[in-house]
C-alpha cells in the first residue's frame, strides 16, 4: 500500500462540542492536502460540502449518545444527505441494546439506512459493551443493511482495540475510532481487519507513513 492508498483509509475527524466552522475548514484543508476523508459535525455539512466538494465528507447521526428518537435520526440523515454529506456515522441506542431490545435497535437502523442512499457506518460504542453485546450490536447493524460498523464515538472511556476490531470484522467492514493517534497504531488496526480509521490526528498518522 502506498501513501495515497493509506491516506484514503483515514477519516480525519473534528467532532468536539466546541468545534467551530474555522476548525472544520482547517480539517477539510488538511484532508484535501493529505488525501484523507473528513468527518465533521452535522451543523457544518452544507458549508463544508461547498467549501471542499472533492473531500469525501462523513457526518454523524444521533451523536454522541444515540438516544435520539428514531424519527429524529431519520430526519438528521435526510438533512445530511440534502446538504451534501457522502457518508453517515450513526450511533446506536446503547441503552436499548443493553436492555435486550435488539429489535428496536435493528428497526431504528433499518429506517436510517432506508432513508438515504448513503453508506452508513454504525457506531456501537464498544467501551460500554460486553463481548456478547458487541456481537448483538454488530448483528443488528448487519441485519439492518449497514455498510460498516465503527468502534467508538470518542466520548466514552476507551476506544478502538485490536480485539474489538477482530470481533466486529466477522460481521461487516470496520472503522476503528478512538485513541488511534499514530501511524503504527493505525496500521495495527488495519492489520486486524479495519477498513477505515477515524482520528483527530489524521495528519500525524499520514505523515508517519514511511518514505
Amino acid at each position: 500500500m502506498d501513501r495515497a492508498a493509506f491516506a484514503a483509509h483515514i477519516d480525519h475527524t473534528v467532532l468536539g462540542p466546541e468545534t467551530t466552522l474555522a476548525d472544520t475548514k482547517r480539517v477539510l484543508d488538511e484532508a484535501l492536502e493529505h488525501g484523507m476523508n473528513a468527518c465533521i459535525p452535522p451543523c457544518y455539512v452544507a458549508e463544508a460540502s461547498e467549501y471542499a466538494p472533492s473531500v469525501t465528507l462523513a457526518t454523524v447521526v444521533g451523536f454522541p449518545h444515540g438516544q435520539h428518537a428514531p424519527e429524529a435520526k431519520e430526519a438528521e440523515a435526510e438533512l445530511a444527505w440534502d446538504e451534501g454529506a457522502d457518508e453517515l456515522d450513526v450511533v446506536i441506542n446503547v441503552g436499548r441494546l443493553r436492555a435486550g431490545d435488539d429489535d428496536a435497535v435493528r428497526e431504528e437502523l433499518e429506517a436510517v439506512v432506508a432513508a438515504v442512499p448513503l453508506p452508513t457506518k454504525v457506531i456501537i460504542e464498544t467501551a460500554l459493551l460486553s463481548d456478547d453485546e458487541k456481537h448483538r450490536a454488530c448483528e443488528a447493524a448487519h441485519d439492518a443493511g449497514a455498510d460498516m460498523v465503527k468502534t467508538s464515538t470518542g466520548f466514552a472511556d476507551g476506544g478502538a482495540t485490536i480485539a474489538d476490531v477482530e470481533l466486529m470484522a466477522e460481521y461487516l467492514p470496520v472503522k476503528a475510532s478512538g485513541g488511534v493517534g499514530t501511524y503504527e497504531e493505525a496500521t495495527a488496526m488495519l492489520d486486524a481487519g479495519a477498513e477505515r480509521i477515524g482520528a483527530s490526528s489524521g495528519v500525524e498518522i499520514v505523515e508517519g507513513f514511511p518514505e
